[in-house]
């Protein structure tokens, strides 16, 4: 099959493609012809659908997708740099939540927004966990805090810089900020051995947090979690990844209890120009 098809009736020739691809797999062979691919265009080709999409004609077809496949742009939906700002500014990390459950069908188009965030050279290598039975959720709490005495033992410097003494005492007397008692943890993981994981869970978990309240759900960042399924075998081996995978990633998800009023201040932010 073809890397690429191009509508002869519909191509104006304009080289737009060409100049958009981000791997350079695409030419004009001499003027006046219409954009192919280069020799070897298939091996290099990421599928991002850049051709496709930045095409004003529809007239490049990707053998992964089609102009028909590809929602259009609705230029009437785009923000404005002040609504853009105003919705960042009003993200808010939830650490209190409902105790009702997140239908699995509302967390599964959570993700499904989260999957097309970046990836470098366009892998997509994010894998998702959805933790969704709330007393799964808290037993899993229950092992990181089983990690926080280790470390209060084992290595009590970095246990105290992490606070850990306080927050296993808080658990010890039912509190928990660990999982917050938060009803579903979302972990994203992904190929150790893949140098583009890292970057592309942080992203992909950025885009889920920012997608939440849209959904009229809160989230925030399991730190604790996240540090502890990298380090302990116990909670490693209850995640059941994948083999080769590791937690790049964990995402406490449900209702807010409270709704937040103003937008808090931040620091400025510090800039060097060259």
């Amino acid at each position: 099959m073809a890397l690429f098809t191009v509508d002869t009736d519909k191509c104006n020739r304009d080289g737009i493609c060409i100049s958009e691809c981000p791997v350079k797999l695409i030419e004009f062979k001499e003027k006046g012809a219409f954009p192919t691919p280069i020799n070897g265009a298939k091996a290099l080709c990421i599928n991002c659908g850049h051709c496709v999409a930045v095409c004003p004609t529809g007239a490049l077809s990707h053998r992964s997708m089609t102009p028909e496949h590809c929602p259009p742009v609705r230029p009437d939906w785009e923000l404005s740099p002040e609504q853009v700002e105003y919705f960042l500014r009003s993200r808010r990390s939830i650490r209190t939540f409902k105790k009702d459950k997140v239908d699995r069908e509302i967390l599964e188009q959570l993700i499904d927004v989260a999957r097309y965030a970046p990836s470098g050279h366009n892998f997509q290598p994010v894998e998702w966990l959805v933790v969704h039975n709330p007393d799964e959720v808290h037993r899993l709490g229950g092992l990181v805090v089983d990690w926080m005495r280790y470390m209060i033992k084992e290595n009590p410097q970095m246990a105290q810089m992490m606070h850990l003494e306080a927050i296993v005492a808080a658990w010890d007397m039912g509190i928990d900020t660990v999982v917050r008692d938060v009803p579903h943890l979302i972990i994203a993981h992904a190929a150790k051995a893949n140098p583009t994981s890292m970057a592309a869970s942080t992203i992909a978990l950025s885009y889920l947090e920012l997608a939440a309240s849209s959904f009229n759900l809160g989230a925030c960042w399991a730190g604790y979690f996240g540090v502890a399924a990298t380090v302990w075998p116990v909670l490693k081996k209850a995640l059941e990844l994948p083999e080769g995978n590791v937690t790049f990633g964990v995402m406490m998800v449900g209702y807010p209890r409270f709704k937040y009023q103003r937008l808090p201040l931040r620091n400025p932010a510090k800039v060097i120009w060259r």
